[in-house]
């Protein structure tokens, strides 16, 4: 026996060919269970001696077969022939199967099964190969999706519903009142939904009812979650010189809601998972991953350019609404005074004498017009806090 045999793809491992009944190959045919019918193989000189359980035998001669390789792994032979006009066909996997099939085959028959094995080993080298570049394919998916998750996010979150953005901001927003004092009603409450009122009634085909919340609290801000949920801080409003500066701040907060901005940092925390959720439109995949961060997304970090970008688009919002932006852009002059020991790199957001700064040059793009004074008397408003 050649060399080649060990090169073909075939296991050999014996020369002897198998004297026991029990089944070791499986057999097919239409007059066969479908599933294949365990049967026992000899091989000799004559050709192939198969008996099957219920006793039936055929014996077949090597000048009826015709073979190829099979199986999964390319490591099985099939022997193929027609007994009364039904195609029979029969894998042998058995290494001393094989070795006998090489022994007893005639030369001609072994010259198709030299070209069967070559070609098993081309069909295993192309599957190595088809593995490796399939490897690198995940390899550089992982890659793009990582280098380019920006993109990712911003294309998944247009395919977010505005329904399923309300019910995850809802969910943070009543995570977050939990532990606070809301100041239901008074000057305060009022103040803020008719500047509210103002701002909002500038957005043209605006999709969210917004909803903004007054809590009693000393800090000095107010954040927007999605879905239009705002909560003002009495800080801010006691810490306001004007009412303008209060709209400055609640219009650059109703911007982020309109950018999406809190739904994308959303999205981005919650990472590829939440990616998939959307894409094959699982709302409460999402919605439940978006509530496991319960309060923690009320202080999920907006990037610098989203920072910016709802500075201009709220200064923009209060020129429409006849509000003067120099509350806005005052608001951050002050603000800048706690900015003066940090480094603007290393700030997650850009630093408040920047703001002020570059807000004044896009005030002075804006056409000038009177503004309209609030109906409210902002020193009331502050006493009654």
């Amino acid at each position: 026996m050649s060399d080649s045999a060990n090169n073909s793809g075939l296991t050999l491992t014996s020369t002897s060919a198998s004297t026991s009944t029990s089944p070791n190959a499986l057999c097919f045919g239409s007059d066969l269970q479908a599933a294949g019918e365990p049967c026992h193989v000899d091989i000799s000189a004559g050709g192939l001696s198969i008996q099957f359980p219920d006793s039936r035998a055929e014996v077949v001669p090597f000048t009826a077969l015709s073979i190829e390789a099979g199986g999964f792994d390319h490591d099985q032979l099939v022997v193929k022939w027609a007994r009364n006009g039904v195609g029979r066909t029969v894998y042998l996997k058995e290494p001393a199967l094989i070795v006998s099939f090489r022994q007893f085959a005639p030369s001609e028959l072994l010259v198709h099964l030299e070209r069967t094995a070559e070609s098993v080993r081309r069909a295993r080298q192309g599957r190595r190969t088809f593995l490796l570049v399939a490897a690198g394919s995940v390899l550089a998916l992982t890659l793009a999706l990582w280098l380019g998750s920006d993109a990712l996010v911003s294309l998944a979150v247009k395919r977010i519903p505005v329904e399923w953005e309300q019910a995850i901001g809802e969910s943070a927003r009543r995570d977050f009142l939990a532990g606070q004092t809301v100041v239901a009603e008074g000057p305060a409450v009022a103040a803020v939904k008719e500047i509210t009122k103002r701002l909002t009634d500038q957005i043209q085909e605006n999709p969210y009812k917004f909803a903004v919340t007054v809590v009693r609290s000393d800090v000095v801000n107010a954040f927007a979650l999605p879905g239009g949920y705002v909560v003002v801080l009495t800080g801010l409003i006691k810490r306001a010189e004007s009412p303008e500066e209060v709209a400055g701040v609640l219009g650059h907060e109703l911007s982020h809601v309109l950018l999406r901005h809190g739904l994308e940092r959303t999205v981005k925390t919650l990472g590829l998972v939440a990616v998939v959720s959307i894409f094959v439109g699982d709302q409460s995949g999402l919605v439940g991953l978006a509530k496991r961060l319960g309060i923690e997304l009320v202080t999920l970090k907006f990037g610098r350019e989203q920072e910016t970008e709802a500075d201009l688009y709220g200064l923009h919002l209060l020129h429409r609404a006849r509000i003067s932006p120099a509350g806005m852009i005052r608001f951050f002059e002050r603000l800048s005074e706690s900015d003066k020991l940090q480094v603007e790199m290393l700030s997650t957001h850009p630093m408040s004498a920047a703001r002020a700064k570059w807000l004044k040059a896009e005030a002075v793009s804006l056409t000038r017009q009177e503004p309209e004074p609030f109906t409210f008397d902002w020193g009331a408003v502050q006493a009654g806090l």
